[in-house]
């Protein structure tokens, strides 16, 4: 039954003295944004990540001395007694791999640039037998990098990321989900050839769509070749505050709702050790699904789950399902929300209490037939509510769709569904898809309330649960309740952030920023937080804030503009993957950019 949570069965894969796979604890890690050559800085950044529950620090390795700095760095660890598993990140540089696989406990290589050289955006034409001839220059180089890893112990994650596809790959497949699959399988049956399975992977994507996508497409393919290794979850550059938590528990908790992810990193724009108590969350939150009741339930005839699409529902009123984006509903009152720059779309007030400036939704026995206000009804109150061109009906999840067979037609019904257990998104997909197989195409709120007082723990929940049902294109809106906590505004915030997340309706700037590494060439959250001042008002937009040239023009890929280190003290920017300006002073970066905006006509004012 497909709504049953299971982790994913995989091959135990050793990383220092902590294994990875479905037999242990999904791992947590965090990565370093020291200079890998400042051992002490570093030694002591390790400490705090390993002190804040970590189970694996990554280290950037530019070159051959940064590779060997790591194994310094391990040496500080150990004689102060961490012994935290350290991990090499490796782009462009086979030499500094194959020094890292001497030292370092694992080490993170990208297909997109390992043999490939770094990518141009060039469109590539390829015979068969040419594209044949590249996949065995791939084998001759890895040949030498496995057989030191065997020797050596060491463990090797195959890290694709959605900008950094080599153009090889794009000349084929494009900039997609798919590119990012086969680039990995291709090194991956070079080492499965070679008898070498220490092996774990990852598809990471600042789009969370786009990640979700690749990750469920590499299992699809992996299962279909016999080939079981674990998984490493993220959303690169998920950004700074609540923007980055909500984000990355949208698309890693999507994914984990469905057994998937043996290690997770929440990629922060802040100091790395603040990353683990998000991730432990969203870790805990998840695997206490283990052993819950059983959800029954098939998938409906045509859905697919490597790329699910929107269900298909009428419009109601002509603003809730069908083709329209998804509506918010808050149970807050409007005054509650005075000077808030988002609204939503109905609030719902229990005491009847109502307005003339703003649609409600009411409990019935409150309604009145007030133009804007719509009752809120039960099973139990529906043949009692008088003919209206908009009703809201709340059910539980557990409810059978024969028991909603009367709606079958209806175009004056939105269903809302409440959750029934502690699996909350999959009993609430389940009965959708009971929906859709008795032909009941009514749309559908998911309505969520969570008991937390800390803001943190409701960015998770909410978003793993709502992301997941959205993600998976089974909601035409969402009710995010969260009594406990003291902002209206703050919750109302984060049901919009999760609706940004899953790509289904855009309410601010998105900033895609890197976590920042020993590449960064600025102080990256002093930055984010200048360039967000400058730009939050321009909602339309993508702003892509890069440490590096690492994570330049690819890894933003979905960016509009982009502000790049280009050395110390220097910036360049991008219009999508284009470098309009090349090292520019940083003092003057920030106003070059917004001059850059204006000059394209995307700049509104404030």
């Amino acid at each position: 039954m497909p709504f049953n949570y299971k982790r994913r069965s995989t091959v135990t894969v050793k990383v220092g003295g902590i294994p990875m796979g479905s037999d242990w604890p999904v791992r947590v890690q965090s990565m370093t944004n020291t200079a890998t050559d400042d051992i002490e800085a570093s030694a002591a950044q390790c400490q705090r990540i390993a002190f804040a529950g970590a189970d694996y620090v990554r280290l950037t390795a530019q070159g051959v001395k940064q590779a060997q700095s790591i194994g310094d760095i391990s040496q500080s660890l150990r004689q102060q007694g961490c012994n935290i598993p350290l991990i090499a990140d490796i782009h462009f540089n086979p030499q500094a791999a194959l020094a890292a696989a001497a030292v370092c406990e694992g080490v993170r290589i990208n297909p997109g640039n390992f043999v490939d050289p770094a990518r141009t955006f060039k469109q590539l034409e390829y015979t068969d037998e040419e594209y044949t001839a590249e996949l065995g220059r791939i084998r001759e180089a890895l040949l030498p990098f496995i057989a030191l890893c065997r020797q050596h112990g060491t463990a090797v994650r195959l890290g694709v990321n959605h900008g950094s596809l080599s153009d090889r790959i794009m000349s084929r497949y494009g900039n997609t989900a798919a590119g990012m699959v086969e680039s990995v399988m291709e090194f991956l049956r070079v080492f499965v050839q070679e008898g070498f399975l220490d092996v774990v992977i990852s598809m990471k994507a600042s789009n969370v769509v786009v990640m979700v996508e690749a990750v469920r497409r590499l299992v699809d393919a992996m299962d279909r070749e016999d080939m079981h290794f674990p998984l490493h979850l993220g959303v690169t550059e998920a950004g700074f505050g609540e923007d980055g938590r909500v984000k990355s528990a949208v698309g890693i908790g999507a994914l984990m709702a469905e057994g998937l992810g043996d290690t997770i990193r929440v990629s922060l724009s802040e100091e790395p050790e603040l990353e683990i108590p998000v991730a432990r969350k969203l870790v805990d939150y998840i695997s206490q699904r283990e052993g819950h009741d059983a959800i029954e339930g098939e998938y409906c005839t045509g859905y697919d789950p490597l790329c699910p699409e929107r269900r298909a529902t009428v419009t109601v009123d002509g603003r809730i399902g069908g083709s329209q984006h998804p509506i918010v509903i808050a149970s807050y009152r409007p005054d509650e929300l005075e000077g808030n720059n988002l609204q939503p779309d109905f609030f719902y007030s229990a005491d009847g209490l109502i307005d003339g400036m703003h649609q409600f939704l009411v409990p019935l026995g409150a309604w009145r037939g007030e133009r804007n206000v719509f009752p809120l009804l039960t099973l139990g109150e529906w043949e009692r509510c008088p003919e209206t061109r908009l009703r809201f009906l709340q059910v539980p999840a557990t409810t059978s769709a024969q028991r909603l067979e009367f709606l079958r037609g209806r175009t004056d019904t939105v269903l809302v569904i409440t959750p029934v257990g502690k699996n909350i998104p999959a009993g609430q997909q389940a009965l959708t898809h009971a929906l859709d197989a008795a032909g009941i195409n009514c749309p559908v709120i998911v309505r969520n309330t969570y008991g937390d007082s800390s803001n943190e723990w409701l960015q998770v929940k909410a978003g793993a649960d709502l992301g997941a049902v959205l993600l998976n294109g089974r909601a035409d809106g969402i009710w995010l309740e969260a009594p406990n906590i003291h902002s209206a505004g703050d919750v109302l915030r984060y049901a919009f952030g999760i609706l940004q997340a899953a790509r289904l309706r855009i309410s601010k700037t998105e900033f895609i920023s890197c976590p920042g590494c020993g590449r960064t060439m600025f102080d990256l959250q002093s930055t984010v937080q200048r360039v967000q001042q400058a730009t939050a008002h321009l909602t339309h937009l993508k702003i892509g804030v890069m440490g590096c040239i690492v994570n330049g023009p690819g890894e933003m890929a979905d960016a509009d503009y982009g502000y790049v280190g280009a050395a110390a003290g220097r910036i360049s920017l991008y219009k999508g993957k284009q470098c309009i300006e090349m090292n520019i002073p940083e003092a003057d970066a920030i106003d070059r950019l917004v001059a850059l905006i204006k000059q394209n006509g995307d700049w509104r004012d404030p």
